[in-house]
Parts: C-alpha cells; structure tokens; sequence
C-alpha cells in the first residue's frame, strides 16, 4: 500500500499551523501524490511539495469543479456580510446562527470542487482525504463531489440548524461513502451524537516527522531573542481564539514573584492585553507578529524552556501545540481541560500540568518553571500522545479508504 494520496487541504493558503505541516509530511511520505487546495496554498508548502515530486492544483479542473467553486465564493461573501449585519445580540439567536450556517453550506460546495477536480486529475489513486473537513453536510460532499472519501473533522463547533439538516436529509445517502475520522475521543464522541448512523475512527492528526529542535537551533532562538543563559523563558504559540483561556494567563502573570521572559506569536492577538503586560514588573515581554513561517515557529520553540497550552475546561480538540512541542521535544505546561489529554501527560516529568482557569494554579506552575524547567520529552513523546509516522499515517489512510470502497466500514 504505497502508491499516491489525493490529499486535499482547504486551509493550504494559512500560513503557520500543523495543517500544511502534516500536509508535506503525508506527501513525503507518499511520492507522486496530489494536493488539492482550492483556496491556494503558501509558498513554503509549494517549495515542499514541489521536492517532493506531488502533483498540485490551486485551481478548479473541469466545468462541474468550477461552478461549485463559485457557488462557495458566492455563499462565502453572504456569509461574512451576514457576520457584519448580525453581530449585535439584539437579534434573535438564529439569525445570528445564520451566516454560520452559510458559512458550512460555502465549505461543503469548495469540497465538492476539490473531489471533482481530484476525480479528474487523478483517477485510481490509493486513497482521498479531505485534510481540514466541516463538520456538517458529509453527504452532500460525496454527492456533489462524485468520490468516496475520508473526512478529518476536526472540531465540532457549529451544528447544523433547520435548513441545513434538511440539506444533509436529501443527501444522506451520500454518507455511504464517506468515512470521518476524529483526532480526539472526545470530538469523536461529539461527532457520534450529531451523526449517529456516518461511519467514524479515532486518530491523531499530527504526524512526527522526527525533526527535533538541535542544541544549535536552542542556542540561536535565545540569542535571537536576547535571553540570557540561566533565566527562564516561557513561549504562548498561536492566535487568540475563544477556546483558548487568555484571561487566566493575564491573572497569572499578574501573580508572579519572580522574573519570566514571555514569547508570544499568533494571529490574532489582544494588543491591549499585551501592552498591559509589557507593565508588569515581572515580565519580560517578546511579541513575534503572526502569522509566521516554520522556521521562526521553530525558533520560538527554540528559545522556550516551556510551552504555555491553556484551554477552557471541556475543550477536547487535538491541540496541535501539545503536538508540536512533543514532535520538537519542547516542555509542557497545559490546562487540564481534556481528561483524556491530561491522563496521558500524568506523570510525564516533561509536563506541568495545572487546573483550567486557575490563575493560582497557573503562577505556580511558572513558579516551578522558574526554580527549575523540567526535563526535555524525550523521542517517544510523540507516540504517547497517539502521533505517528507520516508513513504509518498513509498506510492508515489507505487501508481506511479500502475499506470504505469495499465493505461497510466500522469504528
């Protein structure tokens, strides 16, 4: 089971992430394979890809890939005028709900254009995976998109409202051919009570592609950030986004006795917040404007005695930051938001983990990192946490989608 993937990435064009990571991994990993991405793709991942000998479409292939890729541009644009005209709460729920729901029925109509253009482009290939899928409409997907396929669904945020489960009724059977995979037992237990009767499996998004931080690349990232041998350094990856518990960080930082130097990137950030602390006595603050390319993320990492994960309590997605840290062997300090995540870093001298939106529980932590930064994973860190090889990623991938082609699949 070694012949090509077609692996299709709508996120492609975001630049920083594990998405275009796990994307060159598994096109690495699978010579002459081809990459669809339907809104472009940086640049970084085309140099990648292009050594790799993958094929690449940014653009739809044949007349049916072209319409439905213009219906979604068009659905799309509804969606984010719908976002500016509802915003205000004094409208009711649904109509607030509505330009999300655009926005599933847009992501649904630029998969159909990538599995009609993969169905083109390259017929008999191993297996198809959508990379990043929407959590709604699956068998619209298969429908209009003409092609078997498995699906990574990475979250379960918006749920499907009247319209557009009607949608997902008219298309059910389409569901026939269409497998999800969850990166996390919790998502996959979300996945399951929104769809009970689509297949689903349980398994890790990132893959380790054994590219650990060098002792080189740690002494660069603290001399380019100016951070002198011996103090500690803390680093906060990644745009600040709802399920992520900022405020508990800000009241934190505002409890520490002793000094701490702070690496922040992302997109998007809260300047206020980060002006407020730049003023605290104890904080040495270093702000990297995202998004960033791979080589400064790992430089960041690089400079970083820890990582800072911290998530609201109940959040159970895959954190590619957990992953990264693993994959670089990169302390931990993480919220303990997910039982099945903290269960596997209990423990780990590798990791601190303390008790989500606990700002005491938190400067603790710090603390400790302080006085002494634990130990680096070691390689098998990664396993641990369920990643694995970009090759034993694709093997997975192909026998799943066999299995779909050939027999009704099962968890």
């Amino acid at each position: 089971m070694t012949g090509p993937l077609v692996l299709i990435e709508p996120y492609a064009d975001r630049l920083g992430g594990h998405h275009q990571r796990t994307l060159v991994a598994l096109a690495q990993a699978r010579p002459w394979s081809l990459v669809v991405a339907p809104h472009g793709i940086v640049h970084e991942a085309v140099v990648a890809l292009r050594e790799a000998g993958a094929g690449l479409a940014t653009a739809p292939d044949g007349h049916p890939a072209a319409v439905l890729l213009a219906a979604s541009r068009i659905a799309a644009g509804l969606s984010r005028a719908g976002l500016r005209v509802f915003r205000s709460r004094r409208w009711p729920c649904y109509l607030r709900r509505l330009p999300h729901q655009i926005t599933l029925i847009a992501r649904c109509l630029a998969e159909a254009s990538a599995l009609r253009t993969a169905r083109r482009l390259a017929p008999g290939v191993q297996a198809v995976v959508i990379l990043s899928a929407s959590e709604a409409l699956h068998g619209a997907v298969a429908l209009l998109g003409g092609l078997p396929h498995l699906r990574f669904v990475h979250e379960q945020v918006t749920t499907e409202d009247a319209a557009v489960r009607f949608l997902g009724r008219l298309t059910r059977r389409g569901e026939r051919q269409v497998l999800a995979v969850c990166p996390t037992q919790a998502v996959g237990d979300q996945f399951t009570a929104a769809f009970p009767d689509l297949p689903a499996a349980v398994r890790a998004f990132a893959v380790d592609d054994g590219r650990r931080l060098t002792d080189a690349e740690r002494d660069g990232g603290r001399t380019a950030f100016d951070i002198p041998t011996g103090e500690a350094a803390v680093c906060l990856v990644g745009g600040w986004w709802p399920y992520k518990d900022i405020g508990v960080i800000d009241a934190a930082l505002t409890l520490l006795k002793d000094p701490l130097h702070l690496l922040v990137t992302g997109i998007p950030l809260d300047e206020a917040m980060l002006a407020r602390w730049r003023d605290l006595p104890n904080v040495r603050l270093h702000t990297v404007p995202g998004p960033v390319s791979e080589s400064v993320l790992r430089l960041v990492y690089a400079a970083a005695d820890v990582a800072l994960v911290t998530r609201r309590p109940g959040v159970g997605k895959e954190s590619g930051l957990v992953m990264d840290a693993a994959r670089l062997g990169v302390p931990l300090v993480v919220s303990d938001h997910d039982p099945g995540l903290t269960a596997r870093l209990s423990g780990r001298p590798w990791a601190l983990t303390f008790s989500a939106s606990a700002p005491d529980a938190l400067a603790e932590a710090l603390h400790s990192v302080i006085r002494q930064p634990p130990e680096r994973p070691g390689p098998e860190a990664p396993h641990l946490l369920g990643m694995r090889s970009a090759a034993d990623q694709a093997d997975f991938l192909t026998r799943t989608f066999t299995s779909l082609r050939t027999k009704e699949p099962r968890c």
